[in-house]
């Protein structure tokens, strides 16, 4: 059986997404380390997620939109495949 791998429109998602979440983070003052907290995340999974190379969970992006104080369909709403 095949190693699973992520699909085009799957990376293009993450990293989009990681863009949307770094923004976001600036915009809120907060350092990845600050938002890892208050995530409950390592700091470097938001190094990844912002770099595009890792998704969050729906209970991490849950958790991240709460920390960034905004609703967690700011962080996704619009993307596209």
């Amino acid at each position: 059986m095949p190693a699973s791998r992520a699909r085009p429109d799957d990376e293009h998602l993450a990293q989009e997404f990681g863009r949307r979440l770094k923004a976001a983070r600036a915009e809120a003052g907060l350092t990845q380390e600050q938002l890892a907290e208050g995530a409950g995340v390592h700091p470097t999974y938001i190094s990844n997620m912002e770099r595009g190379y890792s998704s969050p969970t729906l209970g991490t992006l849950v958790r991240l939109a709460a920390a960034l104080e905004l609703d967690p369909a700011q962080l996704v709403q619009g993307l596209q495949p």
